[in-house]
């Protein structure tokens, strides 16, 4: 699945994405002609996947990319993660 705003609504990618069996959830803009059809449900997730990254850059080890290696810099990524995500797992217990 393949979450975008209506900015990547295009006949390209779609055909593009859906050859490599990946399904496009993407709005479509308001002056296509035959817009194709939507899942909004899938697209509701979207916007938790946005707020996400927003936290992410919050830490500025991850904005700025301190780390020179791929595999430091996704030890990070998920320590960060963790960081943002515990506290709202431990407020269900």
């Amino acid at each position: 699945m393949f979450l975008a705003d209506k900015g990547y609504d295009g006949n390209f990618l779609r055909e593009e994405l859906l050859t490599h069996g990946i399904r496009p959830v993407i709005p479509p803009k308001a002056n296509r002609k035959n817009p194709p059809a939507c899942v909004f449900r899938a697209y509701k997730n979207r916007n938790h996947i946005e707020r996400m990254f927003n936290r992410l850059k919050q830490f500025r080890r991850v904005a700025t990319r301190y780390d020179k290696t791929r595999t430091s810099f996704e030890a990070f990524l998920s320590l960060a993660a963790a960081k943002i995500w515990l506290p709202h797992f431990t407020e269900r217990l």
